[in-house]
């Protein structure tokens, strides 16, 4: 069961994991913390916890700061986390947070971070429902990995990436939430590209090439833009761990330009066409604190809408890839890389071979003016009688019998190296050496 301990010497201490269920028991041991063997928050095997493990939360409250009420219900939760009117932070390394991400998300915040070092992250994003277009989403949404709940006034979405592979990697969470939050502006904003980002999360390229998944499944709609991800966009790829040759292929369907912010001519206008009692509607509600973000959202998503340009009558419909011919797509342009790769080394390895025969050309050459001093050099380093110098007597033979077998007299040169093994014979180490290079053999 989530949350047993297989070994351990002490009573246990439970605590609850980012699901909100008793997923980690600790024991003690010698008055110190002993991490057992134990089943990880986020699903998965039983692992051993050689470390401390590291559990990363934060919350942000966007459209409103939390009232003081609020902040003393959360404080109640925990002691030592770091709250602000519009946020809610804790690292944990023995121990999991008390309480449920997704009962505080609906109650407190419009996003939320989790980090953890086994591998599990876990990203979360409330949004005004009157601000996104929930029925088109839930064509994103596998409903594990990546899910949707709409309920009455708000919109939740849950990403997650599980590397159950890598779950003792020690991937520290505070960057992330300054690098993804701008997600949840451009959802609101119409731009689709972070829910295709987080279907592509869904395919496990592994299983489907063992065919242990649905290959005539076919993707949603492929947004514009995704070829040009913003900043944000790219983070949530990586934080999903999100194969980027998989976004390159993905990409290739993609047409036209993400939505952007209306020019200020083209709001003027708009506005001005607004019936006097929605403005004044729009201009209580911000003044209530409802959220201007929020309000923002609204009125863009209408401004859209009015402004969007008519279908074509009668176009026909695109229907979109298989995961098939997306993963196939993304191994094709693997292997042709790989070959362009491939390609690249030979041409630099015949580049550096043709630069050091240049170069050993050039010595030889320089060699030949001294032949008959070279000879005598060798002699001259073999009679010190030292390892070095015979190493460096041994790789000058090499060069001269080189230079004989260039010149055409490779046969005079082999005779005065056996004459001069037949003179050194003695010397075992130096033979040791001429017949590594096979040097008058």
């Amino acid at each position: 069961e989530a949350g047993q301990v297989v070994h351990g010497a002490a009573p246990p201490v439970q605590s609850s994991g980012p699901d909100g269920d008793c997923a980690i028991l600790l024991g003690y041991s010698d008055g110190a913390r002993a991490c057992n063997r134990v089943r990880p928050p986020g699903g998965g095997g039983y692992r051993d916890f050689t470390m401390s493990e590291y559990q990363y939360y934060e919350f942000r409250a966007i459209d409103r700061p939390l009232a003081k009420k609020e902040m003393e219900e959360l404080r109640a939760i925990s002691t030592r986390a770091e709250i602000t009117s519009v946020s809610f932070t804790n690292t944990y390394h023995w121990g999991n947070l008390k309480a449920d991400p997704d009962v505080l998300v609906d109650r407190y915040f419009d996003a939320f971070v989790y980090v953890a070092n086994w591998g599990t992250r876990r990203l979360m994003f409330r949004i005004p429902r009157k601000a996104f277009d929930a029925e088109v989403a839930k064509a994103y949404c596998d409903g594990e990995q990546f899910s949707i709940e709409a309920g009455k006034d708000h919109v939740i979405l849950t990403f997650w990436s599980r590397e159950e592979e890598d779950w003792d990697e020690w991937t520290e969470g505070e960057a992330w939430m300054p690098s993804l939050i701008a997600i949840r502006d451009e959802l609101m904003r119409g731009d689709l590209r972070a829910l295709y980002i987080g279907w592509l999360a869904t395919l496990d390229a592994d299983e489907c090439d063992a065919d242990e998944c649905d290959d005539d499944g076919r993707e949603p709609p492929v947004p514009p833009g995704l070829g040009s991800l913003s900043a944000a966009q790219s983070a949530l790829a990586e934080f999903l761990r999100v194969d980027p040759t998989l976004i390159e292929v993905a990409a290739s369907g993609s047409a036209g330009e993400p939505p952007t912010e209306p020019s200020p001519s083209d709001v003027s206008r708009w506005v001005k066409g607004l019936p006097e009692a929605e403005k004044e509607a729009y201009l209580l509600r911000f003044l209530a604190g409802e959220g201007d973000l929020a309000i923002r959202a609204e009125v863009s998503r209408r401004f859209r809408e009015s402004t969007a340009p008519k279908p074509t009558r009668h176009s026909p419909k695109t229907e979109g890839r298989t995961i098939a011919e997306i993963l196939a797509g993304r191994e094709a342009l693997v292997e042709a890389r790989e070959r362009e790769e491939a390609g690249r080394a030979a041409e630099e390895r015949t580049r550096r071979e043709r630069e050091q025969a240049e170069a050993r050309s050039r010595y030889l050459e320089d060699l030949a003016g001294r032949e008959q001093s070279a000879w005598e050099d060798v002699e001259t380093m073999i009679a010190r009688k030292l390892p070095k110098e015979y190493d460096r007597a041994v790789a000058l033979l090499v060069d001269l019998r080189d230079l004989a077998e260039r010149s055409g007299h490779a046969s005079r040169a082999e005779a005065r190296i056996v004459e001069l093994r037949r003179s050194h014979a003695a010397k075992r180490t130096l033979i040791q050496r001429l017949d590594e290079k096979k040097l008058g053999k």
